[in-house]
């Protein structure tokens, strides 16, 4: 073929999207009498708090270009909140760095690293996909580790996620040392997925820049997101804070890249990192929904692991995962086939608490309906 040729993309590397297989079950769920309850997207669905919203509009007449390191309000209002509601002490504001939501950053930290073919991304034999995506955007091998085990020789990054997504686990204290310890033995940056910090129910995440995991940040990144805390998954709302040394790095890049967040949304970002009124309030709201959803599930003859934090209850009947999703969508109810995120996820279904009341209260009553 001649110059017009079509070439390969990074995209050309990455799978097919998980969600569109959904497709047929979200329309018999949709079929339901009393309509769809989707459980299956961990997309939250109460208001942003007027104090934010307020803080969004308050510099709408301002149209200049915003800076990509960040308002200095901003990022004093992240060093303040993380200390308040995590106990994350001794960060300097200059070592955070807003995001265009947190997935933007998941998908391109590899490529921001420099990594590239014949290094390792390491990822929990569980997670997120965006992990996985991010390693193959950046031409870069996967590897998934089961809990405990320790990266191979050529690993160049390390992904974490306490409070899991899938599976609600938490990694206690000693079990975030030893991973920062096993990724540092390779060589590996450690990137910590703590979007989830805020919603521990039967035991209490840290983070990987808590003291009691240790002092040196050196090659530790921790990232965050204001969706689930703050609702502000439409804000595209993130942050990394962590190694100076790395924090630069990225940042110099992503001057380089305009990948800046925008002004408006600077200062929603420290509107909710400088109070915690509204992180309460909507823990308060998924604590009540999880308190109807764990005992239906159960009822229902299914068995929830982990689930001891997060937005999602990790649950199976030991059967195929299609045949459970399928179950939930003959009642009208939508969820996330535990496939999506790992090959030993084929038996279990991820359940979000992220319906309003009245839907998570109708799909308790469709549980319980044989």
């Amino acid at each position: 073929m001649t110059g017009s040729a079509v070439r390969r993309t990074p995209g050309d590397r990455l799978p097919d999207f998980p969600w569109d297989s959904l497709t047929e079950y979200r329309v018999r769920a949709e079929a339901h009498p009393d309509g769809l309850v989707d459980l299956s997207v961990g997309t939250p669905v109460d208001p942003v708090p007027p104090r934010i919203q307020q803080a969004l509009t308050s510099v709408a007449d301002q149209g200049g270009y915003p800076t990509t390191h960040g308002t200095a309000a901003l990022r004093e209002a992240v060093v303040g909140g993380l200390a308040r509601r995590h106990d994350v002490t001794g960060l300097d504001p200059q070592d955070v760095l807003p995001v265009i939501g947190s997935k933007e950053l998941v998908a391109w930290l590899p490529t921001l690293l420099g990594l590239g073919a014949g290094d390792v991304v390491a990822i929990p034999e569980l997670s997120y996909p965006t992990y996985e995506v991010g390693a193959r955007l950046a031409g870069a091998e996967v590897v998934r580790l089961r809990d405990g085990e320790e990266p191979p020789p050529g690993t160049a990054l390390v992904w974490l996620n306490s409070p899991s997504n899938p599976t609600g686990r938490v990694l206690d204290v000693p079990a975030l040392r030893a991973s920062v310890a096993a990724a540092r033995a390779v060589g590996a940056v450690i990137a910590s997925d703590e979007c989830y910090l805020a919603l521990g129910w039967e035991a209490e995440p840290r983070s990987v820049l808590h003291r009691e995991v240790g002092a040196d940040h050196t090659d530790v990144l921790a990232v965050h997101s204001l969706s689930k805390s703050a609702n502000l998954a439409g804000y595209r709302a993130g942050f990394v804070t962590g190694d100076s040394a790395l924090v630069r790095r990225l940042l110099a890049t992503r001057k380089h890249a305009g990948m800046i967040m925008p002004r408006p949304v600077q200062a929603a970002v420290a509107a909710a990192m400088a109070e915690d009124d509204h992180v309460v309030e909507q823990r308060r709201r998924y604590a009540a929904r999880r308190e109807l959803l764990v005992p239906a599930l159960r009822d229902a003859g299914f068995t929830i692991e982990h689930s001891e934090a997060g937005l999602y209850l990790w649950a199976t009947r030991h059967e195929d995962v299609w045949r459970s999703v399928s179950w939930f969508a003959q009642r009208g109810v939508l969820v996330a086939p535990g496939s999506f995120y790992g090959p030993s996820g084929g038996a279990h279904v991820r359940v979000a608490l992220t319906g309003t009341d009245e839907r998570i209260a109708s799909a308790v009553d469709r549980l319980r309906v044989a």
